[in-house]
């Protein structure tokens, strides 16, 4: 494999700036991710809404959820190569305002197919917004302070994540699902604004190569992140995408019940990101193989307990806990699998993942429309041990290998 992941385009850097500065530049630039991963899984929350809105089914609506990921998934090698040689800045501010465009015209739209035109929009923002982000730390802040600043960008991922959902359906069981989708709007042109007057022109200075990716899928290490991340999002979207119907039919929780339910989870994805970070560098093993195995539980105990309000609610919790570690502990299975190309790794984590959304979205929509949202759940949690037993069937020596010094 290519021990670098880009050539040499311009040499020339922004002069010095603040360290204040540079800090508001970071933190626009997770904002810009909290609101595209937010906008990204917005629609679970109002899957029903928007179906009655549209007379389509629950599993016609879930597109809303697959067709981001899949182009994501294409955007993320090929945004970063097409725009190897445009400003940074301005390819952020470009994205945000598609991002922005895409909230506003699926609150507007009067046909379905205007939502799922606004959600190719969506797609391409995730793929090309978070190619280029991920790596602007170093270009931001005073070298001694790069890992914290790459920290504070990829924990817009889990807040996004399980934050969105929540949100989203407190403000559609408020206002309506137009009114979240609005709301996203005004948040998305905030951040675009932010953008603009805060991170300073950056024009390019490397240029990523696609044959890296070649090189990285040769590796055993680098397909063994691609098995287990496969297998544990797409349990996860493949169920948690269709959480809403299971509450409505299954719980018989009215809107509010599901609002809370569902804040509640959110908060635990927040605690499970926070234990999962302290503990994925020295424990990549452990920490990813108890995320599935409590996701393989939930969904798994769900169809039995879910008819129990209470115990629909403390499954979710566990789930909370659960989902709120996975992103953080396959973005360090990648990047340990390959230290010498952290550029290529987020962008291989970052196309992988989004790809597996929209799959677990699709195949949970097809198996929603043909059997129940109990059966979903049973498959989910099936797809959940099977993870589990990948983790645990990997030799410990060489799954050991992502834990080691970058």
């Amino acid at each position: 494999m290519q021990a670098t992941t880009a050539t040499p385009v311009d040499d020339h850097r922004p002069p010095p700036r603040s360290p204040l500065r540079g800090w508001a530049a970071v933190v626009s630039v997770m904002l810009g991710i909290f609101v595209i991963v937010t906008t990204e899984i917005l629609p679970i929350g109002l899957l029903t809404s928007i179906g009655s809105a549209f007379t389509v089914s629950d599993g016609m609506a879930g597109l809303t959820m697959t067709m981001p990921g899949f182009l994501a998934a294409v955007a993320a090698p090929l945004v970063t190569v097409a725009t190897a040689r445009f400003d940074r800045r301005v390819m952020l501010c470009v994205f945000m305002f598609l991002l922005a465009l895409a909230n506003f015209l699926a609150a507007a739209a009067p046909a379905y197919w205007l939502v799922l035109v606004s959600r190719i929009l969506v797609g391409i923002t995730i793929g090309g917004f978070w190619s280029i982000g991920a790596g602007l730390a170093a270009r931001l802040v005073p070298p001694a302070s790069v890992g914290r600043a790459t920290a504070v960008i990829f924990s817009a991922v889990p807040l996004g994540s399980v934050l969105g959902v929540p949100a989203g359906t407190l403000i559609g069981d408020l206002a309506g699902w137009r009114t979240a989708f609005t709301v996203m709007g005004v948040l998305t042109a905030g951040v675009l604004v932010m953008l603009l007057v805060f991170v300073p022109p950056l024009p390019p200075v490397q240029a990523t190569r696609l044959s890296v990716l070649g090189g990285m899928l040769r590796s055993t290490h680098t397909r063994f992140a691609l098995l287990l991340t496969f297998l544990v999002v797409l349990a996860h979207f493949g169920t948690y995408t269709y959480v809403t119907p299971f509450l409505e039919l299954v719980t018989d929780a009215g809107s509010g019940l599901i609002t809370t339910f569902l804040l509640l989870y959110g908060a635990a994805g927040i605690l499970g990101n926070f234990l999962g970070g302290a503990w994925v560098t020295r424990h990549p093993r452990a920490v990813f193989g108890l995320a599935a195995a409590l996701i393989a539980a939930v969904t798994l105990l769900l169809p039995v307990l879910g008819g129990w309000k209470a115990g629909a609610l403390l499954l979710l919790i566990v789930w909370g806990v659960a989902y709120g570690a996975v992103p953080v502990a396959s973005q360090t299975w990648f990047a340990k699998a390959a230290p010498e190309a952290p550029e290529a790794a987020s962008v291989l984590f970052t196309a992988s993942f989004q790809a597996t959304i929209s799959m677990g979205a699709l195949v949970g929509g097809l198996v929603l429309d043909r059997t129940s949202p109990s059966a979903l759940m049973v498959l989910g949690g099936c797809a959940a041990v099977l993870m589990v037993l990948a983790v645990a069937a990997r030799p410990v020596a060489v799954a050991a290998r992502p834990a080691g010094p970058r």
